[in-house]
């Protein structure tokens, strides 16, 4: 039996919420402390839930809510130029979501399973006794529970608090936008494009009733910080889109629609390298505090949900915060950083050099057929399930 009773959860993105309903599931009282004001509606572009998320969220009842807010994707399509169109098998759906839908969603299915969420609450400390943690907030206030759990996203300060040497993210070179536009392009409307352009990637997919959405990966050689990619205007940002794009179909038809107005800039994409400690005392990290992937996983957020949900079963099972810790690191590293350094390879060939764009056509083929392969990589991700019911074995917190 715990000696766990409580629990501050640091952060109302997507691993928070989830952590907090699974340790209200587990027996574990949670609050959520969030650093802004209200939620996300209107931050952020798009993501792509998978299956092995959707069983996670299934296990604290978020799943038909989520699913609600988004819409299923059955076909991926890589394409170099217009006429080399390659499908590639899936071994399952995926969910389609705004980033903005999924936190209000998941939100909103907090909140109604008695979860508090507390808005204003940006963290600058935290400080640990024989009975407890305390968290301190910019605003001057404290709270005080058995254990923190950092779900702050890549910019984490709990994972500064756990180890002042731990790694920040890292920039992928290239920068993030989203828009919707009133075009038509190839594909039906559960599809998904990959579109490796002549001088940068980007992705689009036909909306529903009409018109498209699509994002760009543009290179970019320094990261902006987000502010200072919103101060620029997107009027000079659809210029330089257009550098990018504009040679290739259908991405100067996507420009050509593309309204200053409209044009979401979602910054800098980032990953997290691997974090040497996930966990110290009363403290641990989940979710992209501690394993962001490139986005190119397409397992960022099924992920951060299925840590969440661990964490929680570890805490239910074991006496304490640190053997429960220590069993939650031994369950999820592993498969978390096989993900990622997957990610990593192909999202090489995002921004191909000269070399690279010459002989793209010749690897497409080999790509679907090996990285590619649903068989071979997205097939045991997604069908990934934690068995709730089943007790966390003490072994597990000593690395057995």
């Amino acid at each position: 039996m715990t000696k766990v009773k409580s629990a501050l959860v640091i952060g109302g993105g997507i691993a928070g919420p989830v952590a907090a309903v699974a340790l209200r599931k587990a027996g574990i009282e949670a609050t959520v402390y969030e650093a802004y004001p209200n939620t996300a509606d209107g931050v952020g572009g798009s993501l792509a839930l998978a299956p092995n998320g959707v069983a996670a969220l299934r296990i604290v009842g978020a799943d038909e809510a989520v699913l609600a807010a988004g819409r299923p994707l059955h076909r991926m399509i890589m394409a170099m130029g217009a006429k080399r169109r390659f499908d590639v098998p899936m071994v399952a759906p995926l969910h389609l979501l705004w980033r903005a839908d999924l936190h209000r969603a998941l939100h909103d299915h907090a909140v109604a399973h008695g979860v508090p969420v507390v808005h204003g609450k940006r963290l600058i400390g935290a400080e640990e006794t024989s009975s407890g943690v305390t968290a301190r907030f910019a605003d001057g206030t404290t709270a005080t529970a058995d254990v923190l759990i950092g779900a702050d996203g890549v910019r984490s300060t709990v994972r500064g608090l756990i180890d002042p040497d731990a790694p920040g993210p890292n920039y992928t070179g290239m920068l993030g936008f989203e828009t919707a536009v009133d075009c038509e392009v190839p594909g039906g409307p559960d599809s998904i494009t990959f579109a490796f352009g002549k001088r940068a990637y980007y992705i689009y997919r036909p909306r529903p009733g009409g018109g498209a959405e699509w994002g760009a990966n543009l290179p970019w050689r320094t990261p902006l910080p987000l502010a200072e990619a919103r101060a620029v205007s997107a009027e000079e940002w659809l210029r330089r889109l257009h550098d990018a794009y504009g040679d290739d179909d259908p991405g100067r038809r996507l420009l050509e629609h593309t309204s200053a107005d409209r044009l979401q800039v979602i910054g800098a994409l980032q990953i997290m390298p691997k974090v040497p400690h996930w966990h110290r005392g009363r403290m641990v990290l989940v979710g992209d505090a501690v394993h962001a992937p490139s986005n190119t996983s397409g397992q960022g957020a099924s992920l951060a949900i299925e840590s969440a949900v661990e964490l929680a079963r570890c805490l239910r099972d074991l006496p304490d915060a640190p053997s429960a810790f220590a069993a939650y690191e031994h369950l999820r590293r592993d498969r978390v950083e096989m993900i990622a350094a997957r990610a990593a390879k192909i999202n090489h060939a995002k921004a191909p050099g000269p070399v690279a764009q010459a002989v793209m056509p010749l690897l497409m083929p080999i790509l679907t057929r090996t990285v590619m392969n649903p068989e071979k990589t997205t097939g045991p991700v997604y069908r990934h399930r934690i068995d709730w019911d089943a007790p966390v074995e003490p072994a597990l917190a000593h690395g057995r």
